[in-house]
C-alpha cells in the first residue's frame, strides 16, 4: 500500500496524473482494517512549493447502513418470492406500470398483455367496474380498501381478494391480489353445515324457520296465506331400535327424497330433527292447496321402503297450521302445526289434522298441569288410594291395587289419565313412581300387621322407570325398609313397556323375577302382541282390561274373548284378575268363567288407606 501511494504521488508530481478519489481499505494502528473514502489535493503555495493533502473519510457507519439496506432489499425480495400474492403498481387511471408474481402461472394474462394498459382493457366488464369503483374510493378515503370478486379461469371459477392502497405523494396505487378459492370453498362447506341437515341435505331447523319468517313477511305484503306442515314418521323409533340406526338413516334419506318429489318448487322441505320434518307451502288459497299437497304427501308413503333387502312400511302423521288464521309468527305456527300433528297421531296415524283453537286450549291446560306437577310431591299434593281385589273362591280380599290421586290448589282434582302421560313425557314419572311404591309398601306393612294377613299390593311401573339403572336396588331397598316380603309385591306392566325391545327391559324383568316379586301384565287385550309377551316373560298374573269386562253381559264377542283369555291364562299357570267389575251380573258370569280375582266399583271405589282397612274388616261378599 505504501509503495502504491508513493508511486501515485510521484506520477502526479512528475507527469501531472491526478490520483482519483476512491474507496480504500487502510490498516489501523490496532491492526484492524478501516474502510475510507480517500480524496487527494495538490497545489502550489505562495512560496512556490507544492503541497499534497490526503483526506480520508471513515466509511464504517455508511457501510453498516448499506449492509442493512442490502439485507432489507434481499429480505423483501425473498418475501415477494415466498408469498403467492400478486403485486401491481398502477397510476390513478388504473394503468399497470409494474408487477410482481412469484409464479407467473397465477397471472390472468401474460405481462406483455397488461403492462402499460388499464384494467378495463383485459378484465371482464363487471370486475373492471368493481376495480374502478374501489380505486376511486381508496383515492378519496386515503385508506386501504379491500373487496372480493369471482373470476372464471380455465381451471374453473376462482375467488380473489383485492387490497388497494393509494400512495398520494407518488400518485400511485399498490394493489395486492390473493387467491381465496380454498377459503371460499371451506366457508361454503361451513355455511352448508350451519344451515343444512348433514344426513338428508334438507334445510335444518334454523334455516327452515328463517325461510318461514321471510315467507310470512312476503305473505303479509301480498295478503296471501302460507301453510306450515309438521310431519312425523309413524313408528320410526320402533324400526330404528329394532333394525339399527343405519337402517333408520336410510329411511330418513329416502323420506326426504319422497317429500321433495311431492312439493312445488316454491315450497320448502326441512328436517327439524329425528324423524320430524317441516313443509312450508307458499302462497296457498285457503286450505285447498294445503290439503291437496298433504294428501299427496301421505300417498308418497304408501309404497314400502326397500332397505337392505327388506320392505318396510312407514306412514306419516301431519299437522297443518295456516297463516294468518292460526298464527302470525313462525314459532306460533310451528307449535300449532305440532299440536295438530299429535291430534293426527291420536286419530290413528297415517292421516292429517288441521289446527283448531281447541288444541291450543288443550296445550295451555297441559302446560299448566306440567308447571304445577313440579314440586307437587314436596307440597304433599299426591295421595295414594287403594282398590281391593276379591278372591271369588273364598269371598275374601287378597290385596289391593295402588292408584295415585292428585289434588292441586290451582287446578283442582287432576285425573291420572291426564297427568300420567305428562309425567311420563317430562320424566317426572320417576320420582312420582318412587313416591307411589314407598307409600304403597308402607301402607301394606300397616295393613298386614293390623289384620295379620299377607295381603298383596299391586303397583304400576311405567316404561320410563325401566330406564333407571337403580330400579332393582330401589325395589329391594323399599321392600326392606317396609319389612315386606317380595312375594307380597305385584308390579303391573303394560305392553308399552315390553314393546321398547331393549335389553335393559329384559334384565330388569329377570331381576325382579329372581327377587321374588310377582309380575302382572296389565290391560291385557288392548295391544297387538300380548300373547307373544306372555310366552317370552315369566308373568304371574294377567289382568283383563275393563273395556272387555263392561261388555261381557251384552256382547257375545267380548264374552268369548274373556272366556278364551281366562282359559288360556290358566293353561299357562297364570292368575287372572278382571278389572272394572261394576254389576252383579258381571260378577256371576266371571264366577262361572272361573276368573280368579275381581276388582271394580261393584266392591269398592279406590279409597284412602284407613278406609280400606275398615272395609277389609267388615267385608262380606
Amino acid at each position: 500500500m505504501q509503495d502504491a501511494v508513493v508511486a501515485g504521488v510521484s506520477n502526479w508530481l512528475e507527469n501531472n496524473v491526478e490520483i482519483p478519489a476512491a474507496e480504500l481499505t487502510l490498516r489501523h494502528k490496532n491492526g484492524k482494517d478501516v474502510c475510507v473514502f480517500s480524496n487527494h489535493v495538490l497545489f502550489t503555495n505562495t512560496y512556490k512549493s507544492k503541497q499534497f493533502y490526503c483526506i480520508d473519510v471513515d466509511l464504517a457507519e455508511i457501510k453498516k447502513t448499506q449492509a442493512k439496506l442490502t439485507l432489507n432489499e434481499h429480505m423483501l425480495a425473498a418475501a415477494f418470492e415466498s408469498i403467492p400474492d400478486l403485486f401491481f403498481l398502477m397510476n390513478e387511471e388504473g394503468v399497470i406500470n409494474h408487477y410482481h408474481a412469484s409464479d407467473e402461472k397465477n397471472l390472468y394474462l401474460s405481462p406483455k398483455k397488461f403492462i402499460g394498459k388499464p384494467l378495463a382493457e383485459f378484465l371482464p366488464s363487471d370486475i373492471a367496474s368493481k376495480f374502478r369503483e374501489n380505486i376511486n374510493k381508496a383515492m378519496v378515503e386515503r385508506t386501504m380498501i379491500s373487496f372480493e370478486y369471482e373470476l372464471n379461469l380455465p381451471s374453473g371459477a376462482s375467488f380473489f381478494e383485492a387490497r388497494i392502497s393509494y400512495l398520494a405523494e407518488y400518485k400511485q396505487l399498490v394493489t395486492i391480489i390473493r387467491d381465496i378459492t380454498e377459503q371460499h370453498k371451506t366457508a361454503k362447506i361451513i355455511r352448508h353445515h350451519a344451515y343444512y341437515d348433514t344426513l338428508t341435505s334438507l334445510p335444518n331447523r334454523f334455516l327452515a324457520l328463517d325461510r318461514l319468517s321471510q315467507l310470512l313477511n312476503e305473505a303479509q305484503r301480498k295478503n296471501e296465506k302460507t301453510a306450515v306442515l309438521f310431519l312425523d314418521l309413524d313408528d320410526f323409533k320402533k324400526v330404528n331400535d329394532t333394525l339399527g340406526h343405519e337402517v333408520g338413516d336410510k329411511i330418513l334419506k329416502e323420506s326426504a327424497h319422497r317429500l321433495n318429489q311431492v312439493v312445488r318448487k316454491e315450497d320448502t322441505v326441512g328436517r327439524l330433527g329425528g324423524d320430524e320434518f317441516i313443509v312450508i307451502l307458499r302462497g296457498i288459497s285457503e286450505g285447498g292447496n294445503a290439503l291437496t299437497i298433504t294428501k299427496n304427501l301421505l300417498n308418497a308413503f304408501r309404497d314400502p321402503f326397500k332397505i337392505d333387502g327388506r320392505e318396510l312400511i312407514l306412514t306419516l302423521s301431519i299437522g297443518i297450521a295456516i297463516y294468518p288464521d292460526n298464527g302470525t309468527e313462525s314459532t306460533d305456527l310451528l307449535r300449532n302445526a305440532d299440536l295438530a300433528m299429535y291430534q293426527a297421531k291420536a286419530l290413528g296415524r297415517n292421516t292429517y289434522s288441521f289446527f283448531t283453537q281447541k288444541m291450543n286450549t288443550t296445550m295451555i291446560r297441559r302446560l299448566a298441569v306440567e308447571e304445577q306437577m313440579h314440586g307437587a310431591i314436596e307440597r304433599n299434593e299426591f295421595e295414594v288410594y287403594y282398590q281391593p281385589q276379591i278372591d271369588l273362591r273364598n269371598n275374601s280380599i287378597i290385596g289391593a291395587e295402588a292408584l295415585l290421586r292428585w289434588k292441586n290448589p290451582a287446578l283442582g282434582n287432576i285425573t291420572p289419565d291426564e297427568f300420567i302421560p305428562i309425567a311420563e313425557h317430562t320424566g317426572l314419572i320417576v320420582p312420582i313412581g318412587h313416591f307411589v311404591v314407598k307409600e304403597a309398601l308402607d301402607f301394606l306393612s300397616q295393613w298386614q300387621k293390623s289384620q295379620q294377613t299377607n295381603y298383596i299390593m299391586a303397583v304400576n311401573l311405567s316404561p320410563r322407570q325401566f330406564r333407571e339403572t337403580e330400579l332393582l336396588n330401589f325395589v329391594k331397598n323399599s321392600l326392606d325398609e317396609a319389612n315386606i316380603t317380595a312375594n307380597c309385591l305385584e308390579l303391573e306392566i303394560t305392553e308399552g313397556v315390553l314393546m321398547v325391545g331393549q335389553s335393559y327391559i329384559d334384565d330388569a324383568l329377570q331381576g325382579l323375577t329372581e327377587m321374588g316379586v310377582n309380575l302382572s301384565m296389565d290391560d291385557f287385550g288392548t295391544g297387538y302382541s300380548s300373547l307373544s309377551y306372555l310366552r317370552q316373560y315369566e308373568f304371574d298374573v294377567l289382568k283383563i282390561d275393563r273395556s272387555f269386562i263392561q261388555g261381557i253381559t251384552e256382547n257375545k264377542a267380548d264374552l268369548s274373548l274373556v272366556k278364551a283369555t281366562i282359559s288360556m291364562a290358566h293353561s299357562l299357570g297364570l292368575t287372572v284378575v278382571a278389572e272394572g267389575v261394576e254389576t252383579k251380573e258381571q260378577v256371576a258370569l266371571l264366577t262361572e268363567l272361573n276368573c280368579d280375582y275381581l276388582q271394580g266399583y261393584y266392591f269398592s271405589k279406590p279409597s284412602q288407606g284407613k278406609e280400606l282397612i275398615a272395609y277389609s274388616l267388615t267385608y262380606n261378599l
